[in-house]
Parts: structure tokens; sequence; C-alpha cells
């Protein structure tokens, strides 16, 4: 069975029961009724029985069985009434009635309604059957209504309650019908409405119009009698009408408008009831509360036809408010009409409930945009038309400003009409009391205080008093609820606008985007035109006039009322909510370019952010003269409304506002002349506008245009207030105690500092998103501030940095476009830069360096090493600053360089110039710290930049490195920028190819450039090499001497090193032009040096050596260093100047100054001059070029002493000059050819001119320092070392001017020689130079005289015959030499001391410290004169037979010589002396001897032999004996050389007597004689306190004499005169020794055990040694040669000899044994008789 059978048989079975109750109920007292229910069962049965579908057959036969129930009903039984009722019901709901059944049941509801039966009930029913479907219609349908309407005017409340609602449903259902008609006719359009027809028909007939559907035709006819019943006109469809109140047809007009707008707007002939019934209506319904006037001072009669009513007033404005949102397309023309009327019910003759609905009502159409956009579209923008939109919000703004104004008018008019307690009277309540500290929003200005209440939910209005449907009279207002209204309604039409505005500017610049796509237009519009006007350069002119009206209208009214809302406002939302209106007004106007509202909002914001008359003094003054925007003209309205907005100043003074309790108290800033002097107090409301401002700024920045100098000098003067201080980077941190002692912040606030500084910093970060031209609007806005700050400062008030630090931080971040802001920006730092004020211009530099190190930082596209124009941009406000002479400047100026080179130093290719200018331009005269701080730049230039800079940038960085070196502030950055030249010429050296060819190229494009003082063309790698060289030759004469010494030094091994990179006609340019220049510098600055001592040394600040005391001797130090490195110079390269066509001049020029030098008063020059000379001399083979470019291994030791001579600055040693780096590989043969010398360069090389030259200036420099004094006083003697240097020279100069070397030369050599060595030692310096007497060493100056006359000696006995003359000369000055062992030569006046003979270095030095009388000690000249005599008998012995040699008597010269030693023997200063002439005389003397016997020789030794004779009496007979502290191996030795020289007279003299002169024989004989007798002589040869008895001696004499006196047959006349004095000696001799050994025996005996004195000992010790030697030689002699008489002597000592046995002696017993056995022969039993000592046959 379907659901739809199971309903029906449902109902079926319901009904029946139904009729058997009704039929039960009424069987008794209402039959028919009975019969009637009976017969209806039978219906119903028999429709089941006889009808497959039981509904429809029910619907048909509905009137028969609803008739049982409409009897019943007539009754008036109510327990028969309320069953029929019921079962009608269900017949309804259950769709079983038809149309005719269902009137029945209509009429039967209009029968209980007019009896009062069953009212709820009857209403109940009429809603089910209007509700279940529409078959109850037209007339029926209107007296269903009518029995609604009618049961609403019942006494019975539930029962009208009931039928009100009912019929608020039933007119509803009415109007659904429509709709659903309308639904299924949705596919047909409606018939168009001739609307001058249905006018006319209207005023003839109120008859529905034709063309009307049925359902639309009911409803039409309602809806119109509605209209005559609120009118008080009869209606003409619901009949039977007996009442009808105003208010409740109010209520049902606003409820079909409000629930069924469609159903007006689909058909015209509704709109048409609009139009001519309703408006009229309610336009007439307005007129007496228009009408009424109500005076303040007459109060209203209680009672008037006039007076307005809240319940109409009420409703009526609820049907405007539906009408205006629902109907406004339809109802242009009125809604003016009731949006005029609203606007005029806010003004302030009304009652205040009258406003309050009014304000309701516009709250509720301020929150829909689209009716605002119609509003000002409709009414505003049309010429003659009321400017509704403007006039609604001046109407709010109005409101507002009068409830704070006029507390007491509006509680007088309040009071007037409502009875019970208004809002006015609460608000003068509060004002007389003043408000305690509140939780709740609120408002408070000038001691009103209104609360601040909720007025929307969820953002939609939610009115209060339009919803008052069931007050009669006007209820009272609560306080503060007009002023929340008001605000809600404020706020709404701010976000409508700016809805409207931004949401179509929006979709208008998508259109304009997408179409200018397709059509390809973006790349031929400029991105500029674009960014400058945006979308309103291709918005539609309309639409652009429709947002530029919405704003004109509204921005006065809006701008005052938030305004004054603002000052009042006590609460943080509410505020916040204010402000953010505020800068959404003021960005639309930015966006519409309404400069004139737009600066307002700004204005009101910046005021509202600081304290008020602070506010007035500042932007008074700094606020920006805008013009007026092109088609804005404020009327008088809007003018008032802004000087109401000025004249807000006058702020609440209530101290429990906690918005306006001071959060923070700070100093004014200082801008203009009139600013408060006094502390500064901020608010926490203050603080908030803060925020504001921070975040228009932020997201709005495009738009602000002018306006950001208000807006960055308001931030200016809270930052300044609230103590924030520029950091690095732009930002802002909080200053500490020092630099903000007068601000005072709350710990809340102070935790909000960091935000609000960050907030800061976000803003200005945010200008990378600005466009072009915004950026330049706050570019010039900042530059403005910072222009007034600076304006400040000139007066001596502390600025404000604020300007400066966010310029800063606006720079860094707009990197991108850098070209749109660089020139203006970095030229007004640079302006600060130079500003007096020492703050002010730190943070300027600090800017501009900072915006420089991003810059160049930055990654530009393209790269910016390859942008020539960008860097000179970036670079150039770096390099201006240069010009600004303050030293913090400067110094954060040299920072920024460093960190240039340091981070991205490898991208400054074209900026290099510029960066090394900016260092170099620190060298002048600036601080310490400045050129400390550029040095370092330009250190790290030097060691890592040099491979990546330009080529002609090397010369520039050489010039700055030379400008720090020149510097006066730091020696010691003088001397590392020395040697940071070296560095750059080993990087010139090492990229030597490379740098050649990159400068050749620059040369060519750029055009060539000499270094000063070029004229000649020079290449342009050798003009960097010049600069070089120029720079360090200026060094070289700077006035200290550290920096002069290290540049010398640099000077000369760089050319020493690198001077191969030249060419030939470069070098002539360093010889003229740097050089020599720079030795006649010295030479004058040296030459004019003070003599005293520095005064910084005087007062003992610097401590220096006494030899560097004074600038002459610093001078001297530099001349001595230049005069070397120029030496240096020429001997390294003289193959290279020998090609020079000019090197004689400068050869002579450099001796000239060498002589000069040498001839100074300063030991140091003259001794360095005299090095340089020898460095000269010193010649090197011509270097050539091998294949791998290196010298010949052959000299390497030269270079190595020359890089010895190469002293750093820092005074340790090291090897600058590299054996294989001194010559460089050249590919061209050219290049090669100039350093490749062929014979005629060495033919030149010994030119007689230039070493005759040199041969002159040695014997100047010799013969002029040498030159004995002819006074004491103003004594001058060369130094040891300055003289041996100079004779150490000659050698070397003697190889070149030996061909030329005459006698004359010889002469001027031995002089100087000679000379030199008789000069005396400073007695202080003794000590040190002059070895002792028991010493062998020569000094220096000695050893170097003697072996220059060696290799002169040598020269001459390897030249020719005419240099061989020169021997004599040569043995003159040796002799000479020779004498000074014996004596000291003297040295013109001087007086000198003499060491004693054997003084150790001890008693040297306490000689030295006890004996000031002489200055000057003679030097030891022992040792030299020793080597001199062991040189003269070498040479003598190599040429005796030279004929020079014997012409000029070098023999007896000799001879005479060493008659001084010998002479003197012990008594010379040195033993070693007199013993070396003995060795000498042993050595020549068998050389000379045999030519001087030579017969054809011997005219030339006629005076030799006396001189001989002389030589031995004075050694063998010395009248200066030997010292007693000689020891008996010493005495031997000695003795020894007595026997030699003896051995020498027997061996080469006495065997040739013959060939020898009779006296010189007989001299020697005597000798002898002498020497044999002396030894036996008691006097002197028993010396009993010497000891030195010379055994040995005596015995050659003896010997001697007995070998050449007894001869046998081959003695002849002489010499048997000599024997027979040598028998009469001897004969002396035994009788001597007889006496002494008899005196002995004789004196022993007498003695007894007393031992005889050790002399006596001594003496017969001796004598019987004596006898012992006598008796072997009487032995060893011939037989003939001995007579008997000496034997019988001999023999005769016997018995002497045998009494001394008893002596006690050792030492005599020892002599005497040795003596008795010599006669162990005589004691031989003879068995011949002996003769002579022999046996004879």
């Amino acid at each position: 069975m379907s659901g739809e059978a199971v309903i029906a048989k449902r109902l079926v079975e319901n009904l029946q029961t139904d009729l058997r109750a009704l039929s039960n109920e009424t069987k008794r007292k209402y039959p028919p009724v009975k019969e009637a229910a009976e017969a209806g069962i039978l219906k119903i049965r028999t429709v089941v029985a006889h009808n497959k579908h039981v509904m429809p057959a029910l619907v048909a036969c509905s009137g028969e069985i609803l008739q049982p129930f409409l009897l019943g009903c007539d009754t008036k039984n109510l327990k028969i009434i309320q069953l029929c009722l019921q079962s009608v019901q269900r017949l309804i709901s259950h769709e079983a009635l038809s149309a005719g059944a269902a009137a029945n049941v209509i009429n039967m509801l209009w029968n209980l309604m007019e009896s009062g039966m069953e009212d709820l009930k009857v209403l109940q029913t009429a809603v089910v059957i209007l509700t279940t479907n529409t078959v109850v219609r037209g007339h029926s349908l209107a007296k269903a209504i009518v029995v609604c309407f009618r049961l609403h005017f019942s006494k019975d409340n539930t029962t009208s309650n009931t039928a009100s609602a009912i019929v608020q449903q039933v007119i509803s259902i009415v109007f659904e019908r429509v709709m659903a008609e309308d639904e299924a006719h949705a596919d047909g359009a409606e018939v168009e409405v001739d609307l001058d027809k249905l006018k006319t028909s209207s005023t003839v007939s109120k008859e529905a119009p034709k063309t009307l559907r049925p359902c639309a035709t009911d409803a039409y006819l309602l809806f119109q009698d509605l209209c005559c019943l609120v009118n008080g006109d009869k209606p003409y469809w619901l009949h039977g009408m007996t009442e009808m109140t105003r208010t409740f047809g109010l209520e049902l007009l606003e409820s079909v408008l409000n629930s069924f707008p469609q159903v007006f707007l689909r058909h015209g002939e509704f709109s048409f009831l609009l139009k001519e019934r309703v408006c009229p209506l309610v336009i007439k319904l307005f007129s007496p509360s228009i009408k009424h006037r109500q005076g303040m001072s007459t109060p209203a009669p209680p009672v008037s036809p006039e007076r307005p009513s809240f319940p109409i007033n009420m409703r009526l404005l609820r049907v405007v408010s539906v009408l205006i949102n629902k109907y406004y397309t339809l109802l242009v023309t009125e809604c003016e009409i009731f949006l005029s009327l609203i606007v005029k019910f806010m003004e302030g003759d009304k009652s205040f409930w009258q406003r309050i609905l009014a304000l309701e009502v516009l709250h509720k159409l301020c929150s829909q945009s689209k009716l605002l956009r119609c509003f000002c579209q409709s009414y505003d923008m049309k010429p003659h038309s009321t400017k509704i939109f403007a006039n609604i919000v001046n109407a709010l703004g109005a409101f507002i400003q009068s409830l704070f104004v006029h507390p007491v008018v509006e509680r007088q008019s309040n009071q007037s009409v409502d009875k019970p307690g208004k809002e006015g009277s609460s608000s003068q309540s509060q004002s007389q009391n003043a408000p305690a500290p509140t939780q709740h929003p609120a408002f408070s200005y000038k001691g009103v205080f209104i609360p601040l209440l909720p007025v929307s939910v969820a953002g939609t209005p939610k009115p209060v008093f339009l919803e008052l449907l069931d007050k009669t009279d006007a209820p009272s207002v609560p306080d503060g609820y007009g002023l929340s209204v008001g605000f809600a309604s404020l706020l709404d039409v701010v976000k409508c606008v700016s809805g409207i505005v931004t949401s179509e500017m929006d979709v208008e610049e998508r259109r304009i985007r997408a179409l200018n796509k397709d059509k390809n237009e973006t790349s031929k519009r400029s991105p500029e035109a674009k960014k400058e006007n945006g979308v309103l350069s291709d918005v539609d002119k309309g639409l652009q006039s429709l947002w530029e009206e919405l704003v004109n209208s509204s921005w006065c009214g809006v701008l005052a009322a938030l305004s004054l809302l603002l000052d009042a406002c006590m609460d943080e939302a509410a505020t916040e909510y204010i402000l953010k209106s505020q800068e959404l007004y003021a960005s639309l106007c930015g966006k519409l370019g309404l400069t004139v509202p737009r600066d307002a909002f700004v204005m009101a914001l910046c005021k509202a952010s600081l304290p008020p008359h602070y506010a007035l003094s500042v932007l008074n003054i700094a606020s920006p003269q805008t013009p007026q925007h092109k088609g804005h003209n404020r009327n008088t309205s809007r003018d008032g409304l802004l000087q109401m907005t000025q004249g807000s100043e006058g702020r609440s003074e209530d101290t429990g506002d906690g918005r306006n309790q001071v959060v923070a108290v700070g100093t004014p800033l200082a801008t203009v002349v009139g600013t408060q002097q006094g502390p500064v107090m901020l608010t926490a409301k203050n603080i908030q506008c803060m925020r504001a401002i921070l975040s228009l700024a932020h997201c709005h920045g495009t738009i602000l245009g002018t306006s950001w100098h208000l807006v960055l000098t308001t931030l200016q003067h809270l930052v300044w207030i609230l103590g924030l201080k520029p950091a690095s980077g732009g930002s802002l941190k909080v200053g500490n105690a020092t630099e903000t002692p007068n601000t005072v912040i709350t710990t809340a606030v102070m935790a909000e500092l960091p935000i609000l500084s960050a907030m800061l910093s976000r803003l200005f970060e945010s200008s990378q998103y600005l466009d072009d031209v915004a950026l330049h609007h706050l570019i010039d806005a900042l530059c403005k501030l910072s222009t007034e700050a600076m304006d400040m400062a000139f007066n001596n008030r502390e600025p404000s940095l604020f300007a400066v630090a966010k310029l800063l931080e606006t720079g860094l971040v707009n990197m991108p476009r850098m070209e749109v802001f660089w020139r203006p920006v970095s030229a007004h730092l640079l302006d600060i830069c130079q500003h007096p004020h020492t703050r002010m211009r730190e943070w300027g530099a600090e800017a501009v360096t900072a915006l420089v190190k991003a810059a160049i930082g930055y990654r530009h596209e393209p790269p910016l090493h390859e942008n020539l124009k960008l860097q000179t941009m970036l670079l150039g406000p770096l390099q201006e600053l240069s010009s600004i002479p303050h030293p913090d400047i400067r110094q954060k100026q040299l920072d920024c360089v460093h960190q240039l080179l340091s981070s991205t130093g490898e991208s400054l290719v074209h900026g290099w110039p510029m960066v090394l200018g900016v260092i170099g331009a620190v060298a002048e005269d600036q601080g310490e710290s400045l050129v400390r701080s550029g040095f370092q730049s330009l250190q790290l230039v030097v060691t890592d930049f040099l491979p990546i800079m330009p080529f002609y940038c090397l010369q520039i960085s050489v010039g700055v490195a030379a400008k720090f070196g020149l510097q006066k502030e730091d020696v010691n950055i003088s001397l590392t920028a020395v040697g940071l030249i070296w560095n750059i010429s080993d990087y010139l050296y090492q990229n030597r190819d490379k740098i050649r060819e990159g400068l050749e190229k620059e040369a060519k494009q750029m055009g060539e450039t000499q270094p000063d003082g070029i004229e000649q063309p020079v290449p342009p790698f050798d003009a960097l090499w010049l600069t070089l060289y120029s720079r360090l030759a200026d060094l070289c004469v700077d006035s200290r001497p550290a920096v002069r010494k290290s540049a010398g030094q640099t000077l000369f091994s760089t050319i020493s090193a690198h001077g191969a990179l030249l060419k030939l006609s470069t070098w002539q340019i360093v010889l003229w032009q740097v050089l020599f220049p720079l030795l006649d510098k010295v030479k004058k600055l040296s030459g004019s040096a003070a003599t005293d001592r520095d005064a910084e040394t005087a007062k003992g600040n610097i401590l220096i050596h006494h030899s560097r005391d004074t600038a002459e001797k610093q001078w001297a130090e530099t001349k001595v260093l230049t005069l070397a490195g120029v030496a240096r110079v020429f001997n390294t390269w003289r193959h290279a100047l020998l090609s020079l066509g000019d090197f004689p001049r400068a050869w002579a020029l450099l001796l000239e100054h060498i002589e000069a030098s040498a001839l100074s008063t300063s030991n140091e020059v003259s001794l360095a001059a005299l090095k340089s000379f020898q460095e000269i001399l010193h010649i090197r083979p011509p270097r050539r070029l091998n294949a791998l470019g290196r010298d010949s291994p052959s000299h390497s030791n030269n270079d190595t002493e020359l890089d010895l001579d190469l002293v750093v600055p820092n005074e340790e040693v090291i090897d600058r000059i590299h054996n294989n780096a001194t010559i460089l590989e050249r590919t061209s043969s050219e290049e090669r050819a100039e350093f490749e010398f062929g014979e005629g360069a060495n033919a030149e090389l010994d030119d007689a001119t230039l070493w005759a030259t040199a041969w002159r200036v040695w014997y100047n420099i010799g013969i002029n320092s040498t030159k004995p004094p002819k006074s004491r006083d103003t004594v001058r003697v060369p130094s040891q070392g300055f003289l041996t240097s100079l004779v150490q020279i000659f050698p070397a100069l003697f190889i070149h001017i030996k061909p030329r070397f005459v006698a004359g030369d010889l002469q001027k050599l031995c002089m100087v020689f000679q000379n030199a060595v008789s000069v005396p030692v400073q007695a202080d310096m003794s000590i040190f130079i002059i070895p002792s007497i028991s010493e062998t060493e020569l000094t220096a100056l000695q050893q170097t005289v003697l072996h220059a006359l060696d290799v002169v000696q040598k020269a001459v006995s390897e030249g020719p015959d005419s240099m061989q003359t020169m021997f004599p000369a040569i043995f003159d000055q040796l002799l000479t030499f020779v004498t000074y062992a014996c004596q000291a030569p003297s040295y013109g006046q001087i007086e000198t001391k003499v060491l004693s003979k054997a003084a150790s270095k001890q008693e040297k030095w306490d000689t030295y410290r006890t004996n000031t009388q002489s200055d000057w000690v003679a030097m030891n000249y022992v040792p030299f004169a020793e080597k001199a005599l062991r040189m003269s008998a070498q040479l003598y012995k190599e040429t005796a037979t030279h004929p020079a040699v014997m012409e000029q008597h070098v023999m007896q010269n000799i001879l005479k010589v060493l008659q001084f030693p010998l002479g003197l023997k012990y008594a010379c200063p040195s033993a070693s002396s007199w013993k070396l002439a003995v060795q000498c005389l042993l050595e020549i003397l068998p050389v000379g001897l045999p030519v001087a016997r030579q017969p054809s020789c011997s005219q030339h030794f006629t005076e030799m032999w006396p001189d001989l004779a002389a030589v031995y009496e004075l050694f063998l007979f010395s009248e200066h004996p030997a010292p007693a502290i000689l020891s008996v191996e010493e005495q031997q030795e000695d003795e020894s050389l007595d026997v030699q020289v003896v051995q020498l007279i027997r061996e080469q003299i006495l065997p040739y007597s013959s060939s020898t002169p009779d006296s010189f024989v007989a001299r020697i004989m005597t000798l002898l004689n002498r020497g044999s007798i002396h030894s036996a002589n008691t006097a002197s040869f028993l010396d009993t306190e010497n000891r030195q008895l010379r055994e040995e001696f005596a015995k050659a004499c003896f010997e001697t004499l007995l070998q050449f006196s007894f001869i046998t047959h081959d003695i002849k006349g002489g010499a048997q005169d000599e024997g027979a004095l040598t028998k009469l000696a001897l004969s002396a001799l035994l009788q001597r020794c007889q006496e002494v050994l008899k005196k002995y025996v004789e004196d022993e005996r007498l003695s007894g055990k007393c031992p005889l004195p050790r002399s006596r000992m001594a003496e017969m010790s001796f004598v019987l040694q004596a006898v012992t030697t006598l008796m072997q030689s009487l032995k060893k002699a011939q037989q003939q040669n001995v007579d008997s008489a000496t034997w019988d002597q001999v023999i005769g000592l016997y018995p002497y000899l045998v009494d001394c046995t008893t002596c006690t002696s050792s030492q005599v017993c020892k002599a005497l044994k040795e003596a008795l056995y010599q006669y162990q022969n005589l004691l031989v039993a003879p068995t011949n008789r002996l003769t002579n000592g022999t046996t004879s046959d």
C-alpha cells in the first residue's frame, strides 16, 4: 500500500470517528446535526467503496462531508464547536477541501468570530486553511484576513497578541503565494504595465490591474488596503474592517516591504503602489514630526496633536529604512526626501529620542557600501541635487560634537520629552563629579564623561530603539548609547568608503592590466608614468570622479568627528579603531591624489601623537604648504568642521583617564623658537598614535607625497622625547642614562621601545617597495628634516640625528635602484659632514661610509667591475670626504676604505684611482691615528690588490706609498711605507712582461704621461720605475734619519736588483735626474745640518747613541748610505753605464763626491767614502744573458757580499737581491744587445783617463788626510779604519794604473803609506786597537800597507827593467818601517805616549785610566817592523844581485838598520825584534857576502864592512844585560844565537879573510878574543848576581880561536901573530883558573862547616867547566900547534883539582868530576915520550 493510500485510510478513519463522536454528542439536543453526521459517515463509506483514489473523491465530496461540522459550529455549544473545528482542521491539513468548502469554512470562522466563540481556535483554523494550500482566494481570503484583523483588536490580550502574529503571518502567506506564483511562471516575462493608465485607473477605481495573476491580485489588493488603513481611508478589498491602528499598519507595511522586495521589484503594479501609496503616506505621516519644533525655554503642552509620537516615528523610520535599503533603485527621488528627513531628525532641535532613532537608521545605512555609493552617485555627484552623503556624514559629526560641546542642552531636551533618566542627565552627573577610573570603554572631553557601549553584533548594526515596538512612549536613552552608535556609524562610513574605492580600484587595475597585456602596451608605456599615476591614468573618468566625490563628500565630517573622538577616547581598542579609520582615509586620499584631505588626516594623526601645545608649536610651522587638488572645493560646512577639528586641541584634563596617563617624560627637541623649554610628557595614547603613524607610513608610504615631511617631523620629535638614539645601520636604540639624562620612561613603555624602534626600522625598510617618485618624496622630507637639524646645530643646540640615521637606513634598503637616490642623498650627507657640530658630522660620515660600503658590496647587474660610471658615482662621495678638514670625518673615511678593501676590494677596478686618492690624501698634515688608519689600507692594497688593479694605478700606488713615507706623524709608518715601495718593486719585477704589455695598451688608450721632470719619451714601464726611483729619492732626503736610511737602502737595492728592466736611455735619466741630484741634495743638507744635540735628546725623552745625537751625525749616516748606494749602482751596472756617452763625466763627478766625502770631518763619512771608492774599483765582468737569465757562477760570491750590505728598515739583514733575479731574461735581440758587450766595451773599461782620475783622487785623499799637523790645536787625525780602507783601495787601483806607474808615483805612494803608518791612536781607543808588546799581530792598517807594498814589489819584479829600478825605493820604505821597532815615528806636533816595554792589556787599560796627560798613543810597531824586516830580507835574497840593489848600497842600508835592534838587544821594546834581526842577518849574509866579495862588485860594498863589524860588536857585546827574569832555557836559547853568529864568522868570514879587508878581520879576531877572555874574567864573566854565564858562547869563541890560531905549515905572517896572541890568552886563562882553584880551597878550609856563598860556588863550577873545555880543545888540536908550556900549565892544575875533592857542593863536585876525567889520558903510563900530547916514534 502506498503512502498516500495509508494517509487517506487514516484520514477516513479519523473522519468517521469524528462524525460518530459528533453524532453521539448532538443526538439529544441537536438532531439535525446528528443526522448530518450519520449522513456524512455513509457518504465517506460510499466514497471509499467506489473510488480507488480516495483523496480526490473526498475533495469532491468535501462539501457534504464538511456539512455536519459546519452545523455543529452553529450550535454555539463550546464542546461541539471544539470537536467540529478539530475535524475541520484535519480536513484542511489533509488538503481535503474544495474551494467551495473552504469558503464555507471561512464563513463559519466569520460567524464564530462575530459570536466571540473560540477565538484562538478560529485563528488557528484560519492559519491552517491559508497555509495549507491556495484554495482560499479573492474575497474568501480577504474575509479570512479580516477575521484575523478583527480578532487582533479583541479586548482579550491573548487573543489580540495571537491575532497580531497571525495577521502578520497571513499577510506573509499572501505574498509568499505571489513569490511561488512567480516561480511557477519564471520562464514567462511579466506583462509591461502602462503606468499612466494605471495611475488614471487607480484614481477612479481601486481594483487590481488585470495584468496580475490571481495570487498577485490578492497581494496587490491587500497591500493597497493596508496603505489605506494606515492613511485612515476605508479599505477596498478587506470588507468588514471595523478598527485599525496606524502603528500596527506601519508594522505590517514594514514587514511586507522588508520581507518581499522581489515582489515589488518584479511587478510594476506593486512598484506603482510604492510610489503612489507608500511614499506619500510616509511623507504625510512624517509631517507632524517635521513641523514640530520644541523650544528650549517653554515646555511643550502635555497633549498635542502635533506632538511627535514615538511609536509612529519609530515605525515610520523603520519603513523608511526598509524603503531605502530594499527599494532605493525604484525610489531614488523619494529616498532623497527620506534621507533628508532623517538628516533633519539628527539636528539638535529634535527630541533626543528622535535623533537616536534617526541615528540608528543612519547606522544601518552607513554599514551598506552599495547604498552609500549610490547615494553619492545619485545625489552628491548631481549638480543640483542635495549632497545627501555629505550631509549624512556631517550630521554624524555634528551629533557627536553636540554630545561633548552641549551636554546641558541635550539633557534638557531629553528630560523635556522623557521623564525617566536620560543620557544627558547621566552625562551631567558625570561632569559634575570627576569620573573614577573605569575599566569600561569611554570618552572623556572637557569634563564630559560618556561611556562606549556595544551597538553591533558581529559587525552588523543592532538597533535598540527601532526594535522597541511594544513601547508607546519614548524610553530613556542609555548613557553613551548615542555616542556609541554615532561612533560605529562613522567607522562604518570609513569602512564602506574605503571598501568601495579599494575594491573597485583593484578591479580596474586588473582590467587595465589584462587589457594592456592583450594589446601589448606594457612595453610602450614608460614605467615611470605607470608608477606615477597608477590606475588613475587609465580608469574611467566617471568612476574616478565617483571615488573622488565619495572622499570629498565625507572626509571633512569624518576627520572632524574622529579627531574629536580620538582626543576624548579613553579606550585603547576604540582609539585603535579611530586611528585605523584615519589611516584608511589618508591612504584613500593619497591614492586618489587628493592632497588636501590626505594632509589633513596626516596632520590629525601627527597632532594626536604629540602633546597638545607641543604639537601646535611644531606642526604648524613644519607642515608643508600643499597646493589644492584640482576640482576640490570645500564648502562652508566643511570648513566649519575643519575648524572644529583644529579647535579640538583642548583635551581632557581627567587624571583618571588611563589612556591619558603620562608614560614618558622627556626633553623637547629644539627646532623652532618658541618651543617649550620644560619637560614634555607623553601619554599612552600618544604612543598608540605613534604606532598608527608608523603603520600609515609603512603601509601607504607611496601615497604620502609631501606629507612625508609632516610624518617624519612628528616621528623625529617622538623619538627625541622617548630618548631613542641612532645606532649602527640607522636603527634606533634606547639611549643610556648619560645620553638622555632628563628622560623618564615607565616600565611598560620601556618594554615597548624596542618594538617602536623595530617598527621605525621596518618603516624605512619598506621604502624599497615605494616607487621612484614616492622614494624621492621620502628622501626630500628626510633631507629637509636634516637641514633643519643642521640649522639648529649652528645655534649650539643639540640636534636630532633622526633624519641622518633614517637617510642611511633608507639608502641601505634601496640598493637595487641607487641611481634614483644616490646623488641627492650623498650630496646632502656630504653637507652634513662639513657641519661644525661633532655628533652631526660624525653621523653624516657614518651614513656616507655605510652607504658606500653597502653599495660597493651589492651585487649589481651588470657587475660593478664592468660599470665605470657606476663605480665613479658610488666612490665619489667617499673621495669628496677628503676635502673635509675634520679629523673624525677623515677617520671614518679611512675606516670605510679599509673595510671596502677587506670585503669587496676585488670589485674596485675603475675605482682604484679614487680609493688610492683617498688613502693618499691622508698623508698630508693629519693626525697620527689618521695616518695609521690610512696606512693600514695602503698595506692591504699593496699586499692583496696589486694584481687586480689597472696597470696605470701602480704608479699612483707608488706615489701614495711615498706620501706616507714623507708624513711626519709616525716614523714607523714612514719606514714601513718604504718597505711597501720595495714590495711594489718586487711585484713589478715578477710580473714585468704582463705589466709592460698592459701599460703599453693603456698608454695607447689614455695617452702617454711622463714622470715629473722627464721630458724625453720614456716607455710606460720605464716611466713606472722612474716614478718609483724618484719617490724613493725624495724619501732619501727626509728630515728623519731612520726614514732616510730605509729609503736609501731600498732605492739602491731596487736599482741594483731590477736595473736590468730599464732600457739604456732610461739609465741616463736615472743617473742624471735621480742619483746625482740625490747626492747633491744630501751634500747640501748634510753641510747645513746642526751640530748641537737634538732638543728631544737633550730633554732626555729619547735615548740616542752618542754617534747619532746630532743632526750632523745623522746626516752623515745618510751621506754614507747615499754615496755607497750610488757607488754600488756604478759597480753593478757599470757595463750598462759605459755605453752612455757621458759616462766619463759621471765617473769624474762620482769621484769628486767620493773625494769630498773622504776628506769630511766626519769619520763615518770619510770611511764610507773610501768603501764606496773601493766598491767602484771592484770591477766585475759584464753580465751576459744565458738561456736561464742568470749570472756566471764565478761572481756569485761578490753578489752575496753585496747582499749583506743591504739593510731593511727594521735593522735585520736579509738577502734582498737573489743571484737568479738580477738579470732578466729578454726575448728581443735588441734588448739582449743592450747588456752584451764586446771587446770595445772592455777596452773602454780600462780607459787610462778614467783610472788616472781615480789615482789622482786616491792620492789626494791619502796625502790630504794623512798630512801631519803643524799645530797641536784643532788636531784632526784620521782613524785607523779610514787609513786601512784607504790603503786597501790601492791594490785594486794599482791593477789599472800599473802600466803607467812610475817612480814619482811610487814616491807619492810611499809618502802616503809612511804618513798613514805614523798616525797615532786616540788614547781612549788604544785599548781596543793596539796589540800588546808580547803580541805578534799586525794592525789592519799595518798589514794593509805591507800588503800594498808587496803588491807593488811583485809588480816591479814582474815588470820591465824600467820598473825594476824602483827596488831601492821599496827597500828604503821597508827599512824605514823596520826602524819603528825600536823608535816609534812622530806625527807632526802631536805628543804621543809610548807604552812600557812589557805592557799587557790590563796594564794598558790601567795606564789609560790613570794617565790623561796625552790624548794620543803611538801604535805598537814591533810586529809591523818585524814583518817589514822579513819582507826586506826576503826581497834582498831575491834581488841581491840586481844592479840597482848593489848600486844603491841596499846591503849597507840593511846593516845600518839592523844596528838598532842588535845593539839594544835586551833593551828593545820586544825581544823578538833583536832575535828576528839576528835571524835576518844570518839569512842575508850568506847571500850578500859572496856578492860583496866578487871583485866586479866590490866597489859597491867598500863602506859595508865597518858596518858589519859594528853589527857584530853591538850584538855580541851588548851594553844592555839580560833581564833577571829570564829562565835557564831562555838564556840557553839566547846564547845559541850568539853561538850561531860566531859560527857564521867561522864559516863565512874567517875562511875568506884573503878577500876581506884586513881591518875587518882584525876587528873580528878581537871580538873573538874578547869573547873568550870575557868568559873567563871574574870581573864580568863570573857574575854572581845574574847567573847568565855564556859557556857555549865562550866555547865557540875558544874553538874558533883555537881553530884559526894553531896553524902548522899554513900559518903565515899575520896569522902567526894572531897565534901568539892566542897563546898569551891561553896562558893567562890557565893562570886565572889556577888562582880561582887555589883560593877556593883555602876559603873552604877556613869556613869549616859553613858553606861558601852561592856566588863562590858558581864561580868554582864555571872554572872547572872552563878547564874541562880547555883540555878538550887541546886534545883536539894538532900536536904541533900546542907547545909544552901550555901542557905544563894544564898539568900544574891537577893538584889543585885534587884539593877540591873535599868540596861538599854537588854542583862543584860534578864539574870537578868532569875536569878530572879529562886527565885520564894524561895519567896513562907512557910507552913513548909524549910531545905536545902525542906519541912519537
